[in-house]
């Protein structure tokens, strides 16, 4: 599958970028905008390229397992990594900060590595639509100087996935995936305990067939989010009875299915509007 020709120009300008970095570690996560990264700078670096994936508390276990096996099915070289922002206070209070404070502790790893390890630079998967959301953790970007090629490229979410697609990779269309922490409303605290509560629902959900969710944790409340085209099923009896026995017995006094359906960065929403114009 040819990509059109603007996509062609864009790719172009990729590899550019890339090449002007010399040796370069990617923050790689398995998503769709980091595996495409970590692919191109296979393709254009070959072994000047290294991609770091952080193991903690707040990646689902899926979620390492897949991209792992991507990074070997693409002989991609990987290194696992452990980050604590769990640890920091900052970080586990889970205020409006907390994306910042994640990708303080996993660029300041980073750069402990690449100094150590004689790369050149760091490089992330930040691409043209990130720029409309809040996403505190890009000023942390931004203070460790990590390179943006896609945005740099002028490439989208979209245009993403098809350049995934024409080379034939199987996460093109691999909906869009966040850290376990996004689930737990701000303002409360970030645990273990949490997480794990999220993962598990998670993978029961997953393991009902569906494809696209969320599982929000409000407390003795969980806010169940799936994607518009597959609420029909959610919305059956016999599948709210499921819902009800899985998530209580996670321990959740009350279950909910949010009739919006999926969408990312809901959680932004209980924002004040002042916070989320800070976000960038």
């Amino acid at each position: 599958m040819q990509p059109a020709a603007h996509l062609i120009s864009k790719r172009a300008l990729l590899n550019g970028h890339l090449r002007s970095l010399g040796r370069t570690l990617i923050a790689y996560s398995g998503g769709v905008d980091s595996a495409f990264l970590a692919w191109a700078a296979r393709q254009v670096l070959g072994s000047n390229m290294l991609a770091i994936i952080a193991d903690s508390p707040s990646l689902a276990r899926a979620q390492l397992a897949d991209a792992s096996a991507f990074a070997h099915e693409r002989e991609i070289p990987l290194e696992i990594v452990a980050t604590g922002e769990l640890d920091r206070p900052e970080y586990a209070r889970n205020d409006a900060s907390r994306c910042f404070h994640c990708k303080d502790e996993l660029f300041t790893i980073m750069e402990e590595f690449r100094s150590k390890r004689g790369f050149d630079s760091i490089a992330y998967g930040v691409n043209m639509d990130d720029q409309g959301d809040f996403r505190p953790g890009q000023l942390a970007a931004e203070q460790h100087r990590v390179a943006t090629p896609l945005r740099e490229a002028g490439l989208t979410k979209q245009e993403i996935r098809e350049l995934s697609r024409a080379a034939g990779l199987r996460i093109w269309d691999k909906p869009a995936s966040a850290c376990l922490s996004s689930r737990i409303e701000y303002g409360r605290e970030v645990t273990r305990a949490a997480l794990g509560v999220v993962e598990q629902g998670e993978d029961a959900l997953r393991a009902l067939g569906f494809r696209q969710f969320r599982v929000r944790h409000h407390g003795d409340i969980v806010r169940i989010e799936i994607a518009r085209e597959e609420l029909t099923r959610a919305l059956s009896p016999e599948m709210a009875a499921e819902f009800t026995r899985i998530f209580k017995d996670l321990g959740f006094k009350f279950v909910t299915l949010d009739l919006e359906g999926f969408r990312s960065g809901s959680m932004n929403a209980l924002l004040a509007a002042e916070v989320l114009s800070r976000g960038h």
